[in-house]
């Protein structure tokens, strides 16, 4: 699937027109939906605790928060990119504080190359997290196999009274002749025997 195919879903916080209508243009319904405006911190939370977004934008300050703290959490989330855009006399100072957390910062003024580049690094940096979590999902997937399969050797070795490597080849040769996976076979011996 290319870039272009693939959709973002985005909640910005800002209270400045400007900024919301320049952003409006850029993020096209065709990459980017649904996009939510929202001009407060507060309708943030409530918003983001309802559901997830792929990316937050939050042009810093607004009436009743900086958004750092905000900004922090969102980035804990999983899978949620954040973008924090500052004044330049808090830059440095809140860059230091939001970078360790994976928030990534640009400094206002705007121009639109720039903001397009923020868009460009914000759906790699989505994508590289829909990757991680696949790979974290395969190696607890097979976590649960190798515990499912070593139920079920332990319940061949009580109840059958096989020996371990014994048990290990009878779930092996099952799968094998039957033409299910280890897990399928296992899950069947707990069925019968747990």
């Amino acid at each position: 699937m290319g870039l272009k195919e693939r959709i973002y879903s985005v909640l910005v916080v800002s209270s400045t027109e400007k900024l919301n209508t320049a952003l409006s243009s850029l993020l096209l319904e065709c990459s980017y939906r649904p996009v939510r405006f929202v001009s407060d911190i507060s309708s943030a939370k409530r918003i983001w605790s309802e559901s997830s977004y792929d990316f937050i934008i939050i042009n810093s300050p607004l009436p009743d928060d900086a958004g750092v703290r905000f900004a922090i959490d969102a980035a804990a989330s999983k899978g949620t990119v954040v973008l924090l855009l500052l004044r330049p006399d808090v830059y440095y100072e809140t860059r230091e504080r939001v970078v360790e957390h994976g928030v990534f910062t640009l400094a206002k003024p705007l121009s639109r190359p720039v903001i397009l580049s923020a868009l460009d690094w914000l759906e790699s940096a989505r994508e590289r997290l829909k990757r991680l979590d696949l790979k974290t999902l395969s190696v607890e997937e097979k976590m649960e196999q190798i515990r499912t399969v070593n139920r079920a050797k332990w319940l061949l070795i009580s109840e059958l009274s096989m020996e371990e490597p014994e048990a290990h080849r009878y779930i092996e040769k099952q799968a094998m002749d039957r033409g299910l996976s280890k897990r399928a076979v296992a899950e069947e011996i707990i069925k019968t025997y747990g």
